[in-house]
Formats: C-alpha cells, structure tokens, sequence
C-alpha cells in the first residue's frame, strides 16, 4: 500500500514538473537567449508572476507599448512566437524627438532582423498624442505598458495619459485587458511630483483609464517595495539601475532597490 502510495506520488510530481517545464511563460522567462544583464532585473520586473496575472497566453494578440530596448521584447517575442501575435509599439519619429528614441528604435529593429526569436515582430509606432493606431481597431487580446505613463503626464497632464488609454480601448477586443506597471507615486505626495519625479498616483493612472472607457478589474502587490518612499532628490531615477546621484548615498539607494510599481489590469467591457 505504502510503495502504491509513493509511487503515486513520484508520477503526481513528475506530472506536475512537465507541467512547469512545458509553460509557456516559464519558457519564454528562462530562454536560453536572454542575457545576463536582463535576467539581473527579474528580481526587481518579476515578469512571470507579472505576464500571469495580465494572463497572457501564447496565442494571443500581444501589443508592447514602448518596449524601448526591449526587455520585455526577449520574453514576449518567443513567448508569441508560433502561435500569436506580436505588435511592437514603438517610438514615433518626429521633428524634435529625444535623440535616444533613434538610437533604441535602430537597436530594436537590428534586433528584429538578425534574432529568430522575433521573426513574428510586427514593429509599429505608438505617441500618445501624435500617432495613436499602432495597431487594428478591435483586434488585441492584451495591450501591455511597462514604466511608461509617467511619460505622457510629463508630456500632457492627466489628458495626455487618457488620450494613451483610449488609444488602447480601441485597439482591444471585447473583453480585452490593459496591463499597467507604473512607478506609484506616495497618494499624500504633491501632485507636482508627477511632472518630474517619474513617478505617478494610482489614482490618476485609474481615473485617466476609467475615463477612456476601462474599467479596473483587479490590482497585484506583485512589484511593490516597501522600502521605496517615492520621494528622492532626482525622482525615480535616483534609485538603481541609473544611480542619478552617482557616488553620493549610493549604498543607501542600492539597499533600495529599484521602483515601487502598481500592477493594475484593465479590462474593455
């Protein structure tokens, strides 16, 4: 009875590991192409944990809102591969453009063209304000934007980041989901903070999202940090990865970490 048992046990256990191997996510995460360099900051993006509480499935139609270097690209690229859809929304170029936008969409597009992995990546332009269809009307499963909503306050206020929202309203299917992650701004803090610090309220992001026709349907801890005020001498960038302040307080600002983020979903009724 006892070796009936375990060995009931052993089958349940192994069924379970294939399981695990054999998720997409999980896969996708610990792709053998991923760097060093970006593995580093799982610690701090928690991107299975993040991609399975917007449930994004491989077969999905998949937009990336800004993707910039393309970390979450490396993940999202051959998670979508074989059986979805992958948009790439990347910088629009236009006269007065940050310079660094030409120098990560070059690199983007090199990479597009040279790695296997995002062979499917269809590379489309996305600006909050000037070139909002980055994708067909009605025709995604999951709108994704990581770190970027502090951006279109900075550039139009509270109208700037519901204009973003309505973009992706109707980009989505019925019943589509918005995944945001966005540094989250202490609520008591000035409302200044967010035209500078690159950090924002949830209750702005919410209110911006609910006015383009969203509704929030469910919130993650998943990228909290407790240890992270919100409040610093050069906003979010004075914490890692970019260290603003250089030597000074380093140590202090590394024992930090990176960002406290909001993880919010959206749905399109």
């Amino acid at each position: 009875m006892f070796k009936q048992v375990l060995t009931g046990a052993i089958a349940l256990s192994l069924f379970s590991s294939s399981l695990v191997l054999a998720d997409g996510i999980s896969d996708a995460v610990n792709h053998e192409n991923r760097s060093v360099k970006e593995r580093a900051r799982d610690e701090y993006r928690n991107p299975q944990q993040t991609l399975r509480f917007f449930d994004v499935q491989p077969d999905m139609a998949v937009a990336e809102i800004s993707p910039g270097g393309g970390w979450y690209s490396s993940i999202l690229a051959p998670l979508l591969k074989d059986n979805g859809k992958y948009y790439a929304a990347h910088f629009y170029m236009y006269e007065g453009a940050p310079s660094y936008y030409q120098r990560l969409l070059d690199g983007f597009n090199k990479t597009v063209a040279t790695n296997p992995d995002f062979k499917n990546v269809k590379v489309t332009a996305f600006h909050h304000l000037k070139a909002q269809e980055f994708a067909p009307a009605n025709s995604l499963d999951r709108v994704l934007t990581f770190r970027n909503v502090h951006n279109w306050y900075m550039d139009g206020g509270e109208s700037g980041v519901e204009q973003a929202f309505i973009s992706f309203a109707k980009a989505l299917k019925k019943g589509g989901v918005v995944g945001v992650v966005e540094h989250k701004l202490a609520e008591s803090a000035s409302d200044d903070l967010q035209k500078s610090s690159g950090y924002m309220k949830q209750s702005v992001v919410v209110a911006a999202a609910q006015k383009a026709g969203l509704t929030l349907v469910a919130q993650s801890d998943v990228n909290l940090n407790t240890l992270d005020s919100s409040i610093h001498p050069k906003g979010v960038w004075t914490l890692p990865p970019t260290l603003a302040l250089g030597d000074k307080d380093q140590a202090k600002y590394l024992a930090i970490g990176e960002s406290s983020r909001m993880t919010l979903k959206f749905v399109k009724p």
